[in-house]
């Protein structure tokens, strides 16, 4: 198989864990989200004490399963907070309502934590709230000139979500997890297997990594975190401590480091149809960041209007929204600027079909 090269080797340049100040939240969003950020931000800012490193799943926040309304969807995380009522218990929430829920729960950076919260509010939601399942009741929805009802985290295959999954399988067929073997499993079995410039290279480890960042139990003995098949089942118990979020620089790193293992990883290209036909891009004429991060953001905020196009009636909100959460990112990672993306080369991918 060909596995494109130039990506890789862009991985591989190792980035340092930044810290990232509390008060970054400098997003084009509504008011009131504006005001419920500012508060997170001030709360983080002042944490300091260790028992706010304890998370519970007693009282208020017991396990409730599902009803027949709720929305739950492909991310483990996601679906036992809302479980636990840390985030809505009907599986849709605001950006303020997931970086509040994700850092309480996991310790997520609130750099990764906003991030991902208003990619997920932009590409699977109205700007706002979001689902992490399949599509919202309509009620829940504002008025932003959506062209068609959002399709939440369910429908975002290819924006959000990505083949070779830890926890699922890929959405054209059905096989069995864990990464590297995942990687290979979908090369082998899966005519449309697509490794997308964002979805492969970030979203999908991210989907790897977070399990053993977030889910893992954090203690004295072992402040990195112990994870066993009995903490997975039960991961509620204590975050990361306060100071050692999980931020962007952090997951880099983590990216970077699994690169250097499996480098087929950062291989952006895919299936021509056929299994074993894996092909890989001519990165030459996509590059342009000094890392595979930079690569897979700038990738993403310049394809975001082909998309956006498809979805809202006018693009400027969301694609400013998108722009004020990529600037931090950009600043944190020191990205050059990225050339003129070429769109033309995964037409011949048929898992790409519609993302791009």
């Amino acid at each position: 198989m060909k596995y494109s090269l130039c990506l890789a080797t862009l991985g591989l340049q190792a980035s340092q864990v930044i810290a990232f100040p509390a008060r970054m939240f400098d997003l084009n969003i509504n008011e009131g989200e504006k005001r419920e950020l500012a508060r997170i931000s001030l709360a983080v800012e002042a944490s300091t004490k260790r028992d706010l490193q304890y998370v519970s799943n007693q009282g208020a926040h017991q396990i409730v399963p599902p009803g027949k309304n709720d929305l739950r969807g492909p991310c483990p995380g996601l679906n036992a907070m809302t479980n636990h009522n840390c985030i809505p218990h009907n599986g849709v929430a605001t950006i303020s309502q997931f970086i509040q829920g994700t850092y309480n729960v996991f310790g997520m950076g609130l750099d990764l934590d906003a991030f991902l919260a208003v990619y997920g509010a932009i590409f699977d939601g109205d700007l706002t709230p979001w689902s992490i399942g399949g599509p919202p009741p309509a009620g829940l929805l504002g008025k932003v000139g959506l062209l068609s009802p959002p399709q939440g985290i369910s429908g975002s295959h290819n924006k959000y979500e990505s083949d070779a999954s830890p926890t699922r399988p890929d959405l054209y067929q059905y096989p069995t997890p864990f990464r590297a073997k995942r990687f290979q499993q979908s090369i082998e079995q899966n005519s449309f297997f697509f490794n997308g410039p964002f979805t492969g290279v970030v979203v999908q480890p991210a989907a790897y990594t977070f399990i053993y960042r977030f889910m893992s139990n954090k203690s004295a003995e072992y402040p990195d975190g112990y994870l066993n098949g009995n903490v997975l089942k039960s991961f509620f118990a204590y975050k990361r401590a306060i100071g050692d979020e999980y931020t962007i620089p952090f997951f880099n790193n983590d990216l970077t480091a699994a690169a250097l293992q499996y480098p087929q990883f950062l291989s952006v290209g895919g299936n021509l149809g056929e299994v074993n036909s894996f092909a890989g891009v001519d990165l030459v004429n996509l590059r342009g960041g000094n890392n595979a991060m930079c690569f897979a953001y700038q990738f993403a905020q310049q394809t975001a209007p082909d998309i956006l196009n498809g979805l809202f009636s006018s693009i400027t909100k969301p694609l400013d929204q998108l722009n004020s959460a990529l600037a931090p990112v950009f600043s944190q990672l020191g990205c050059p600027q990225l050339a003129k993306v070429d769109n033309s080369q995964f037409q011949k991918y048929p898992g790409a079909k519609g993302a791009y």
